[in-house]
């Protein structure tokens, strides 16, 4: 009786390939960057906006805008807190 070992070596190969299949779809992920976009509707609704803003409004979204761009925002975790617990009393109140 002769015993044929081909079929074992395949069974490697395949694993080999699903290992190197995994490695390949890793570093294609780490290389992948966050990108957005904006629609040119949403460019012609922001220039709209910007007709109709007020002065003092501008200048605070350019001082935001500043911050944020240089990292130094700060967003307060406990005003926030404070605008969003009547929602969820009055979610928890329905259920």
């Amino acid at each position: 009786m002769k015993i044929n070992e081909s079929g074992r070596v395949g069974a490697i190969n395949s694993y080999q390939r699903q290992i190197e299949s995994q490695r390949n779809d890793s570093n294609s992920k780490a290389r992948r960057k966050d990108e957005v976009s904006i629609s040119t509707e949403a460019k012609e609704l922001l220039k709209a906006q910007e007709g109709s803003l007020s002065p003092e409004r501008a200048e605070r979204i350019e001082e935001l805008k500043s911050q944020v761009s240089a990292g130094t925002y700060h967003v307060d975790a406990g005003k926030i807190a404070d605008k969003l617990a009547p929602y969820f009393k009055s979610f928890l109140n329905e259920g």
